[in-house]
């Protein structure tokens, strides 16, 4: 069983969502885990079934989306957490998500474009589905992202947002909107599942912005529900029944 993790970027405390993620990888012992930095090494995608990603800032060249299309078409299945669909450039006005890399973003079937600032809000079960089986409406801590939609996805887990500022974030005014928390796109024989949950943020992970961070954050992480849809992510990834 053998799964590819590209964990890097910008902003956020990789190393532990890295480390978090090869804890839950290894709770189930056939699974063999590759990890990497960017999308350099496609080639790995041969042998694998899934792949992981925990990114931000992070955008592969047109002949790596390319080669991500052709996993997906051909039946490889992708967990794509948090950042995976963020660019973030920085001016005087604040955090800019610059419309760029259309074809990657419309594979993943959104562009991140801000959020406001983190605060409790409510993730509700969009529909009956075996990734959500059992699982009840649920209440975390952490970045309620919000994103325009680049192609047509199923959205399972959702939340609400009623308009406002999101002030660190050029596009600073939204409108009122329903939130994709978790969704699958479709894509040939395989698919995507995208999980907006699970910011995370050490002491030095703003750097050059700013020197020393005083509170990590560990958001959804600290939630079990979180741990129970990257669980079942990971095996959603091998199980085709799901």
């Amino acid at each position: 069983m053998q799964v590819h993790l590209v964990a890097a970027g910008k902003y956020h405390d990789i190393d532990f969502a890295r480390l978090e993620m090869l804890k839950l990888l290894a709770e189930i012992p056939e699974i063999r885990t590759t990890v990497a930095i960017d999308y350099g090494d496609l080639e790995r995608l041969g042998d694998c079934s899934l792949l992981i990603t925990y990114t931000c800032d992070v955008v592969p060249t047109d002949e790596q989306v390319a080669g991500l299309t052709s996993f997906l078409e051909r039946g490889g299945r992708w967990l794509a957490l948090h950042g995976t669909n963020s660019v973030i450039q920085f001016d005087k006005d604040g955090a800019i998500t610059p419309d760029i890399a259309p074809d990657f973003m419309k594979l993943l079937g959104t562009r991140f474009v801000g959020h406001p600032p983190i605060e409790p809000f409510k993730v509700r079960i969009s529909r009956d589905h075996p990734l959500t089986a059992g699982m009840r409406d649920f209440s975390t801590l952490d970045e309620l992202y919000l994103s325009e939609r680049t192609a047509d996805v199923d959205v399972l887990m959702h939340s609400r947002f009623e308009g406002g500022a999101c002030p660190d974030f050029a596009e600073a005014d939204q409108a009122a909107q329903d939130v994709p928390i978790l969704y699958l796109r479709q894509v040939g024989e395989g698919a995507i599942l995208y999980c907006t949950l699970g910011h995370c943020r050490g002491h030095y992970d703003l750097r050059p912005l700013s020197n020393f961070w005083p509170h990590p954050q560990r958001c959804s992480w600290d939630y079990p529900e979180f741990a129970e849809i990257l669980r079942r992510g990971i095996r959603w990834g091998f199980d085709r029944q799901i």
